[in-house]
């Protein structure tokens, strides 16, 4: 398989796996090392599957109300529901796709990070 379409088919476990979880440290532990070494076993360049899973390690903390340190905080003070919290950010994932897979690894590619 092609290492880019493994690079995105992890990076969307990745990101939507936080759904899973309370806690982003217990999502970085868990899931971190055994992706990256399915990437880098599938032939995708050791530095973008390590950033790229780096950046989304930090995007999923608005993915829900509990995903990450101050989001309970967030939430708990009432100006943003929890429907369109979820709503929001499944709005912002596809940016956030955009932007860091897309452009990201464009960029990337042209500064010969990889």
């Amino acid at each position: 398989m092609n290492w880019a379409i493994v690079l995105i088919v992890l990076i969307l476990a990745y990101f939507y796996s936080h759904y899973l979880f309370a806690s982003a440290t217990a999502h970085v532990s868990a899931m971190y090392s055994a992706l990256l070494g399915v990437a880098l076993a599938s032939g995708v360049p050791a530095l973008l599957a390590a950033l790229m899973l780096g950046f989304f390690g930090n995007l999923f903390a608005s993915t829900t109300h509990y995903s990450d340190g101050p989001a309970p905080i967030l939430f708990s003070s009432g100006y943003v529901p929890q429907k369109t919290w979820w709503k929001l950010n499944a709005i912002l994932a596809i940016v956030y796709f955009i932007i860091w897979l897309g452009l990201g690894s464009l960029w990337m590619k042209l500064i010969g990070l990889y």
